[in-house]
């Protein structure tokens, strides 16, 4: 069932360099859509059904039109900061494909009327940042970045910052903020980028893989985008799978397709004698499923909804039955207490609370009332803060105690695991 509609051409080397690129028709799209009246670009965008890949699901052609038309220089930034446990999607097509995504970004920079843009990209993609500052090289030699850009009269300029290691950064006013030389911090909202973003001028940040599927939007149409996936959940998306797995990586399969066949048939099913016990199905932050949950879901931003978790960024993280929900857990709320930002009090304190509870649990010390203090704590958290860190924090330990919870209160009551039958070291005890 997989669709590879964005991904055809990722597993030919060929497809990395702008001569591969171009010979397996790469840049026609741009030369059609430089053709184009640039409404009638953003037009297609919206009717095309294309929600930003990179978590949030926003429509991407709304986003565009909330852009003033007040004579001020607009800025499109790339969002390549795939920080969250799970996500390795954007990482992949950066690697396979550069050029998708540089001509992905021409033309939504042309239908917006941009000059200036940027690829925000996480520090610790040294590698996939070589490919792509190489292949920009390789676009502006041949003209297809610059001044005039293949005779059309557009010019555009395009450049690449490299973050420093910060998952905030991934939030689009942090990203916005680190860009300007400033503290990696979010900003409160309104007003919103498309208002007041990149030096306080109007800017649209989409994901790496929005950008790049704007390419394929030009080729085949909104209709043509539309024959896949479902009807609030149009085209195809890349998931990145992880865990207990036989074939862990990067699928592109049409939304609505449903979560047991993705994980049978695109990822090889499960280690031999071993059961599943819990999904998530939208990197870290999303609330876990628990087998029963995973076998209705589909993989699309309504489903997953109505199940009280979400599709996020696309990032499956398998669990089978040999792992401890306490263990995993420890190592979620250990994440987001490093990578809080500090500048909100409820995530600053919150963050390293809860992962001093889960922590005490695994060290023998917990007490009788931890799981309710867990669930207490994660709900003060939510709702409470600049950006959402602090309830992508709060989220999965509310779903991890309160479906796994037998598990927890085992933990605090014998001081050893449930599932692996192991306790803390005498080592661990001392830390």
């Amino acid at each position: 069932m997989e669709s590879k509609i964005l991904s055809e051409h990722y597993d030919n080397p060929e497809f990395r360099g702008l001569a591969g690129y171009k010979r397996l028709g790469g840049y026609e799209m741009l030369a059609k859509a430089l053709k184009m009246d640039r409404q009638k670009i953003i037009d297609e965008v919206k009717a095309s059904g294309l929600r930003g890949r990179g978590g949030a699901g926003f429509p991407t052609g709304v986003k565009w039109g909330f852009l003033p038309n007040n004579g001020e220089p607009r800025y499109l930034l790339c969002n390549a900061d795939e920080s969250e446990p799970g996500t390795f999607k954007d990482r992949k097509m950066i690697e396979r494909a550069p050029h998708q995504l540089i001509e992905g970004m021409i033309i939504s920079a042309f239908a917006l009327g941009v000059h200036k843009s940027y690829v925000y990209m996480r520090g610790e993609y040294v590698g996939p940042g070589k490919i792509l500052r190489q292949a920009i090289d390789e676009a502006y030699a041949a003209g297809l970045l610059g001044k005039n850009i293949l005779g059309s009269g557009y010019d555009l300029d395009l450049d690449l910052y490299m973050g420093a290691g910060a998952y905030i950064c991934g939030e689009e006013t942090g990203m916005i903020s680190s860009l300007e030389g400033l503290k990696g911090q979010p900003k409160l909202k309104p007003p919103f980028p498309a208002v007041q973003g990149y030096l306080r001028k109007p800017t649209i940040v989409n994901n790496v893989e929005t950008l790049a599927a704007v390419v394929t939007i030009i080729r085949d149409g909104a209709a043509g985008y539309r024959k896949y996936g479902t009807e609030k959940s149009a085209g195809t998306k890349l998931f990145s799978v992880s865990g207990n797995i036989n074939k862990p990586g990067t699928y592109e399969v049409p939304l609505g397709y449903p979560l047991k066949d993705f994980i049978e048939n695109e990822c090889g099913g499960l280690k031999p004698g071993r059961k599943l016990k819990a999904v998530v199905p939208g990197g870290s932050s999303a609330p876990v499923l628990t087998v029963d949950e995973a076998n209705r879901a589909t993989l699309d931003y309504e489903s997953l909804a109505s199940l009280g978790s979400m599709l996020g960024s696309g990032a499956i993280i398998v669990i089978d039955d040999s792992n401890c929900m306490v263990d995993v857990l420890s190592t979620i709320t250990h994440f987001y207490w490093h990578e809080s930002c500090g500048q909100c009090t409820p995530c600053r304190e919150g963050t390293g609370w809860l992962h001093k509870i889960v922590d005490s649990i695994i060290h023998g010390q917990g007490n009788p009332g931890d799981v309710d203090l867990l669930v207490k704590v994660a709900d003060q958290m939510k709702g409470r803060t600049i950006c959402a860190l602090s309830d992508a924090a709060a989220l999965p330990v509310i779903s991890f105690v309160t479906k796994f919870r037998d598990e927890f209160e085992f933990f605090i009551k014998e001081g050893r695991s449930k599932v692996t039958g192991k306790g803390p070291t005498h080592a661990q005890m001392h830390h």
